[in-house]
C-alpha cells in the first residue's frame, strides 16, 4: 500500500520559511519524478516543483528563486523549501509521485 504524507506546513508571516516534507512507504522514490503541487481556494491545482530520477529539477516561474525540491533517497523523503513567502503562496500543498498523491499541509501566509 502506498502512502504519501506531508508535514510542515503552518502560518507564517510575509518573507517567511517553511520546510514541507512527504514520507513515502510502498514506494521507491528515487525510481520515479516526483512533484509537489498546491491548490488554493477556488483556484485549480497547479506544479509548484519537480525532480526527476535523475535529480533534473523544475519549478514554475512563480516560485523560481524561493522554492527548492530536493529529495533524500535513503529517507525516501521529498522536500520543499519554500523562502520569501508572499500572501499568494498561501495553499494547500501536495506531493505526487506517479498516480499517487499525498493528503497535503496546509500553507497560510498572513500577517
Amino acid at each position: 500500500q502506498v502512502q504519501l504524507v506531508e508535514s510542515g506546513g503552518g502560518l507564517v508571516q510575509p518573507g517567511g520559511s517553511l520546510r514541507l516534507s512527504c514520507a513515502a512507504s510502498g514506494i521507491i522514490f528515487r525510481f520515479g519524478t516526483q512533484g509537489w503541487y498546491r491548490q488554493a481556494p477556488g483556484k485549480q491545482r497547479e506544479l509548484v516543483a519537480s525532480i526527476s530520477s535523475g535529480d533534473i529539477t523544475n519549478y514554475a516561474d512563480s516560485v523560481k528563486g524561493r522554492f527548492t525540491i530536493s529529495r533524500d533517497n535513503a529517507k525516501n523523503t521529498l522536500y520543499l523549501q519554500v523562502n520569501s513567502l508572499k500572501p499568494e503562496d498561501t495553499a494547500v500543498y501536495y506531493c505526487k509521485s506517479g498516480r499517487f498523491w499525498g493528503q497535503g499541509t496546509q500553507v497560510t501566509v498572513s500577517s
